[in-house]
């Protein structure tokens, strides 16, 4: 289980959310590079040093510092797709190989480099993702998929490199919800919400709009997380 690429992001016009950029378009880097926790999201910070987010609304911030997703997932869409997908193609900060990123559990932790990171939360594909793809149908071809690789944040701030071991240094014992079952949680399978706030690594700012949605929170019916 290794990173193969450190993918970091080159900015370019945002034309799918009519924002000035986008920092999607990720490219491997050489060397080792610095991660930090960036703080609170609102302000673009990421945990890569030299990579940022700006639509600072939807992304960035502590619970979104890194993106990971796995090489062999991105093959298996290369052929469904008939392209070439290049590491970071996906917008992925750390393209892995070896690991069941989807199979990870929220809270998982993970060493990388002199660095420690930690599942938070699934990728919920967005306007830019489908744009950037130029793929019709791509967000409904996507979270039918269930295959949305995880943020992580980070616990213990460091430098990580291509070809960095990824070694798991713990797995929650309390509960088993993977990246994959709470991203189908977020999007097409609703009743597995209430398994989403029994996890204590899951992001708090996501708490109340989910308890809003089952019934647990003033508003249930008439509140609901957007996609961004």
């Amino acid at each position: 289980m290794k990173v193969l690429s450190v993918n970091v992001g080159r900015p370019r016009p945002n034309p799918w959310k009519r924002l000035p950029a986008t920092g999607i378009d990720k490219r491997p880097v050489t060397g080792p590079v610095a991660v930090s926790a960036p703080g609170p999201k609102g302000t673009g910070a990421v945990g890569l040093a030299g990579d940022r987010a700006y639509d600072v609304k939807h992304h960035g911030g502590d619970d979104q510092a890194v993106y990971a997703y796995a090489r062999e997932d991105l093959d298996g869409w290369q052929r469904a797709l008939g392209r070439d997908l290049a590491n970071g193609a996906f917008g992925e900060n750390l393209t892995t190989t070896g690991i069941d990123v989807n199979a990870a559990l929220l809270g998982e932790r993970w060493r990388i480099g002199s660095a420690v990171l930690e599942v938070s939360c699934p990728r919920i594909p967005c306007a830019t993702f489908a744009g950037w793809l130029e793929q019709e149908g791509w967000l409904r071809t996507f979270t039918r998929a269930a295959l949305p690789g995880p943020y992580l944040r980070v616990v213990e701030p460091g430098a990580l490199a291509a070809g960095d071991p990824v070694t798991v240094l713990s797995r929650p014992s309390d509960h088993r919800v993977t990246v994959a079952l709470s991203f189908r949680a977020l999007t097409t399978e609703p009743e597995l919400l209430p398994r989403l706030l029994e996890v204590a690594a899951f992001p708090d700012a996501e708490r109340e709009t989910i308890r809003r949605r089952v019934g647990r929170g003033p508003g249930a019916a008439h509140d609901g997380p957007g996609t961004p």
